[in-house]
């Protein structure tokens, strides 16, 4: 773990470029920043940490969206995330760290991987198909701070638009990260590293709303999956070396 201003500096550039993506394409916060937030704090306190930021990115957001939320769809996915996210919680403090880098990596690049291909799965439409991705996602969420992939699967095989994933991918943002947030706790950080994570967290939206005008949806998805799928690989490398 990296210590003193150095730290402080690496960790606000962590959040400040999952800050970012997240305002530049509506997701993106967790699969940028976790591989990087748990090689430098630990599998724990990286997943807590990705878990606060990532709902309080989500409050901001969905306060100008929330009317587009669909209860329909929303109830049973965040529903079964709360039923799941405490044995990601009981699974983060159980493994061993290497175990964990090495699950967490994996985690994340097979998510990547499965939205990359923009996988058609027929068991994820309907009600069945909410329930089996919140579930997923839930798990996901608090054992490796990743929730969003299993909820970007259903919405392509709901057939929403962009438009109409934003808000409610960050509804269920707020919702399955205020269980994680209280299946894990928060971080232990310092004084002067709650204020960089903050700092960097506005800097990051500020930047992201700059970006978002000057650069294509398609440019910007391939951008934040192609960081998370290199995070994902160099966490589960080193989980495995530490094996």
């Amino acid at each position: 773990m990296t210590s003193g201003w150095a730290g402080e500096a690496l960790l606000a550039g962590i959040v400040l470029l999952g800050s970012s993506v997240q305002w530049l394409t509506g997701m993106g916060f967790a699969l940028v920043a976790v591989p990087a937030l748990v090689l430098l704090l630990g599998p724990a306190e990286g997943v807590v940490l990705a878990n606060c930021a990532c709902g309080a990115i989500s409050v901001v957001g969905l306060a100008s969206g929330w009317r587009q939320v669909r209860p329909g769809a929303m109830v049973p996915l965040c529903a079964a995330a709360a039923c799941t996210v405490p044995a990601g919680a009981w699974m983060t403090r159980r493994l061993p760290e290497p175990v964990l880098l090495l699950t967490m990596g994996g985690l994340v690049s097979a998510a990547v991987l499965l939205v990359m291909r923009g996988a058609r799965v027929p068991a994820l439409r309907g009600t069945k198909g909410a329930v089996a991705a919140g579930a997923v996602g839930g798990f996901m969420n608090s054992a490796a701070g990743v929730g969003g992939p299993p909820v970007s699967l259903y919405a392509v095989n709901a057939g929403w638009t962009v438009r109409e994933f934003v808000p409610n991918a960050q509804f269920y943002g707020v919702v399955v990260n205020v269980f994680s947030v209280a299946a894990n706790g928060v971080p232990q950080l310092s004084g002067p590293r709650w204020v960089a994570v903050v700092a960097a967290m506005v800097t990051g939206g500020l930047i992201g709303r700059v970006l978002a005008a000057r650069t294509s949806e398609r440019g910007a998805r391939l951008l934040v999956l192609s960081l998370a799928l290199a995070g994902g690989v160099i966490t589960a490398g080193k989980g495995m070396w530490g094996l």
